[in-house]
C-alpha cells in the first residue's frame, strides 16, 4: 500500500427532492488511481456526487477528503468553500460566459469573485494554457463562434489556469458531435499524461469507462454497486458443454 495521500475519500449522504419524491444519495469510496470514473445511469446521482465533492452542493451528513486535505465534515462543521477547495470543474454544458472572449473566459478562472465588471485578460498563466489546448488563434472570439471542440478546451482551460489540485469532470463529452468525441478523449488523455493531476469523472457513457477508467465505481440509484456481469455472447451459449 502506498503512503501517498488518498486522492478522493468521500462518504455523504443527501436527501433531494419533495415530499413522497425523494432521492437519497448515500455514498463511500476511497481512491488513491490518478483517474477514477464514476459511471452510471441518468438519475443515479453522479452529479450530486460530483458537486457535493466541488463545494456547490452540502451533504446532510459525511466528510470529504482530496489530496488528504479534510474539504467538509459534517459532525465537525467544516465546510471549505467551492473557490477555496482548488479543484477544477467541467461543466457538462461547459458554462462559457457568452459576452467575454476566449481569453477572458480562461482569466476568468483567476478571479477571486465572481462578479467581475472588467474582465481580466489574464496573463502569462492564461498564454500558456491558450498555447497547450491550441486556442492561442481564437483567443480573441466569442463562444458561439467556437466549434463543439473548442468551447469544450476553453472550459478546460479555464478549470485548469489555477492551478488546481484535481480535475472535475461531468460529462465532458456529451456535449460533442459523435464525430469529435473520440478525439477529444484521446487529446485530453494526452494532456492528463502530461500534466498528471488527479482526476474524477462522471459518465454514462461506456466508451469513457474504458478510456479513462483507472479505477470505476458504479452508482445505481444513489449508492456504489458492484459492477453487472457481462452478458456472454451467443456463440458462448452455444458452445457450453449443455451439462448433461
Amino acid at each position: 500500500m502506498s503512503d501517498a495521500p488518498i486522492s478522493f475519500d468521500v462518504a455523504l449522504r443527501k436527501r433531494v427532492g419533495a415530499p413522497g419524491r425523494v432521492f437519497e444519495l448515500d455514498i463511500r469510496f476511497q481512491t488513491q488511481a490518478r483517474r477514477t470514473v464514476i459511471f452510471g445511469p441518468s438519475g443515479a446521482g453522479k452529479s450530486l456526487t460530483l458537486q457535493a465533492v466541488a463545494g456547490l452542493l452540502r451533504p446532510d451528513e459525511g466528510r470529504i477528503l482530496v489530496e488528504g486535505e479534510l474539504l467538509f465534515d459534517a459532525a465537525r462543521r467544516i465546510d471549505v468553500p467551492a473557490r477555496a477547495r482548488r479543484l477544477g470543474y467541467l461543466f457538462q454544458d461547459y458554462a462559457l460566459f457568452p459576452h467575454l472572449s476566449v481569453r477572458q473566459n480562461i482569466a476568468f478562472g483567476l478571479q477571486r469573485g465572481w462578479l467581475s465588471p472588467r474582465p481580466s485578460a489574464g496573463g502569462p498563466a492564461v498564454d500558456r494554457w491558450l498555447r497547450a489546448l491550441a486556442l492561442d488563434r481564437v483567443a480573441d472570439q466569442w463562444p458561439h463562434q467556437l466549434s463543439g471542440g473548442q468551447r469544450q478546451r476553453t472550459a478546460l482551460a479555464r478549470a485548469l489556469v489555477n492551478e488546481p489540485r484535481a480535475l472535475l469532470l461531468d460529462e465532458p463529452f456529451s456535449a460533442l458531435d459523435p464525430s469529435l468525441r473520440e478525439q477529444t478523449r484521446a487529446e485530453l488523455q494526452a494532456l492528463l499524461d502530461d500534466i498528471g493531476i488527479p482526476m474524477l469523472m462522471i459518465t454514462h457513457d461506456p466508451a469513457d469507462l474504458d478510456r479513462f477508467g483507472e479505477q470505476t465505481l458504479h452508482l445505481a440509484d444513489g449508492c456504489i454497486t458492484p459492477p453487472a456481469p457481462p452478458h456472454p455472447s451467443p456463440q458462448a451459449v452455444a458452445s457450453a458443454p449443455s451439462g448433461r
